[in-house]
Parts: structure tokens; sequence; C-alpha cells
């Protein structure tokens, strides 16, 4: 195994977005990548993890950057500022994401056919707002994200869908996971959500401990969503003898 990471830059319009790609050189024929999208605080080294497990597991891992220039949130309330306007403007959020999708189907490193999104908290928003758009995306996983609908009109979503969900999240309650379910059969998709009992926000990050707002690191309940994420991918994409 020979991983090698670096910056990488793309563009959406005129706005600079600083990534992070990983990928294990010793294989030399394209593979599938996995583009990971960060929580609210901006493309950290958490997401920059992901994506070196990912190129671990024979992926290209790509951590994208939302926010664009490689912003990043010291507070919680530099964290909202940053992530409030795309909360509130879905179409833009898409059009951020879109260049994101481009940039990795263009990657000497990636097979252009067979490219997967995970997210964490907003990136988990991000992954299934990217599946809601319809396109070739092959498989969208989100750990702990927000479920939310936006109000962009509906397509068919041809991606594998697993949330990966902690059943005491404050921020997504039972009302939200039902809707969710809803959505996801009323597009036809095939698509899984997975409730972890007595797990909170945060579940997979093991630095988080705000119990009293609803955020805690789970240690079983990221044991668990690991292995059934790795599972939908390597299912997917076996037919590339990785995963």
């Amino acid at each position: 195994m020979n991983i090698t990471t670096k910056p990488f830059e793309y563009m959406d319009g005129k706005t600079k977005c600083i990534g992070y790609i990983a990928w294990d050189e010793s294989y030399h024929d394209p593979k599938p990548c996995v583009m990971v999208g960060h929580a609210w605080g901006g493309l950290d080294n958490f997401a920059e993890n992901k994506a070196i497990q990912m190129a671990a597991q024979g992926y290209v891992g790509f951590a994208i950057d939302v926010y664009g220039n490689g912003q990043r949130g010291e507070t919680q309330s530099e964290n909202q500022a940053l992530m409030t306007p795309f909360i509130q403007d879905r179409k833009m959020l898409l059009k951020r994401l879109k260049a994101a999708y481009k940039a990795a189907q263009n990657l000497d490193q990636v097979d252009e056919n067979a490219v997967a999104m995970m997210g964490f908290c907003f990136g988990g928003l991000c992954t299934l707002d990217l599946a809601r758009s319809g396109l070739d995306l092959a498989v969208a996983i989100s750990f702990h994200g927000l479920f939310g609908a936006n109000d962009l009109p509906p397509k068919k979503i041809k991606a594998s869908v697993l949330a990966l969900h902690g059943w005491d999240d404050p921020m997504v309650p039972p009302n939200d996971v039902s809707a969710l379910g809803m959505e996801l059969t009323k597009a036809k998709c095939d698509w899984q959500i997975h409730a972890y009992g007595g797990t909170s926000h945060a579940f997979m990050v093991e630095d988080a401990n705000d119990p009293k707002n609803g955020v805690k690191y789970n240690a079983r309940a990221e044991r668990r969503a690991w292995t059934a994420a790795l599972d939908l991918l390597s299912e997917k994409f076996t037919h590339h003898g990785v995963g």
C-alpha cells in the first residue's frame, strides 16, 4: 500500500474550492471515488482522515470543500455563519456539490462512472441533496446527517442511500426519520435507514462530548455504522476488485 495525499483545487464558477484527495498508488487503473462531505465547521482533519481511510480501502478519497477557499470555523457561531447560507439556499448548495462531483469525475485516478459520497452532520445533508439531484451517484451515505428535504423539483434518485442515525439525536426527531423514509420510498430508490438506540448526534466523532445538547461520541454505534457503510460500498463496487 502506498497512499498519497494532497490538496486539490477545483472551481465552482468563480469560487475556488480547496479539497483534499487520497489514493493508493499501488493501483494503476482508475478506481471508484468516495467524496467526503464535512461537518458544519468546514473541511477539517476528520474529513481528511476519512478520505485517507477510503484510500486504504482501495478507493480514491476526496474530501470536498463546500464553503469554498478552504474556509473553516473556529467557534460555534462561526460554524453557523458558514453553514447557514447553504442551508437557506439549497440551490446554491447543490451547485457547489455538483462542482465537486464533476471535479471527482475528472480526476485521473477515478473511474468517472463510479462515484459515491459519504457525509457527516451537515455533510450528511449534502450527501442526501446530491442523491436527490438525480446524478449518477452510485452510493450516498449519511452519518448523523440532517434529513430535511430541499425545495427543489424532485428527481429520480439513482443512488443506493444509507442513512446512519442516532435515535436520540435532537436535531433529527423521529418525524424527520419517517419523512425521509417516505421521501425515499416515493423516489423508488434502494434505501436503508439504520437507527442506533442510546445514540446522539455526532456519534462518529471521538471528541464529541456535549451530552446536554445531544452531542456525544458512541464507539459501538461508530463501529456498526462504519461496517454498514463499507459493506454497501463493497457491494456496489465489487466489480472493481476493491472494498
